[in-house]
């Protein structure tokens, strides 16, 4: 199947029955090391780990950098599937995503600075036959459509269980 006929088929489908539309998505995480993490989702897993410098064997990315790795990954695939809906073509496309963070807030030396990102830039570059235009109206629909550049731009509601067990 196409990516259009996919795109098509699925607007179609979700337009009809908008509870078809809804989706959830799971992660499980288990602390297997002093920072390493064990993370299940679906039938995938990978680790988390922190550097050394932050008491980590550094085995895998840190969460912070799979923070920014879900913001760059989303927005190519959200170019992908715009790119497909817009008509625009795409010859390649690269996304470099920054973020700065103040340890301070994460160690609570001082507690007027937060513990996330301080800022986050986005750099994409697109190459292809296209006028500059038509790659900045595919950006706005990015923009506009890319859920985990929605989650860096919104607060989203978080709820926290604590169960504990003995």
């Amino acid at each position: 199947m196409s990516l259009d006929t996919l795109i098509a088929d699925t607007r179609k489908v979700i337009s009809d029955d908008a509870a078809s539309a809804q989706a959830v998505f799971t992660v499980h995480g288990t602390l297997v090391g002093v920072t390493e993490v064990d993370i299940k989702t679906g039938t995938h897993t990978f680790k988390v780990d922190e550097p050394a410098v932050l008491g980590g064997a550094d085995i895998a990315a840190n969460p912070v950098q799979y923070a920014l790795a879900s913001l760059g990954s989303c927005q190519a695939i959200t170019y992908r599937f715009w790119a497909a809906q817009l008509g625009v073509e795409l010859d390649t496309l690269s996304v470099r995503v920054e973020g700065d963070l103040d340890l301070r807030g994460f160690f609570g030396v001082d507690d007027d600075v937060r513990p996330g990102f301080t800022s986050v830039r986005v750099e994409v570059t697109v190459a292809g036959p296209e006028s500059e235009q038509r790659y900045a109206e595919l950006a706005a629909a990015v923009d506009e459509h890319c859920p985990v550049l929605d989650l860096f731009k919104n607060p989203v509601p978080v709820s926290r269980a604590l169960v504990t067990s003995a």
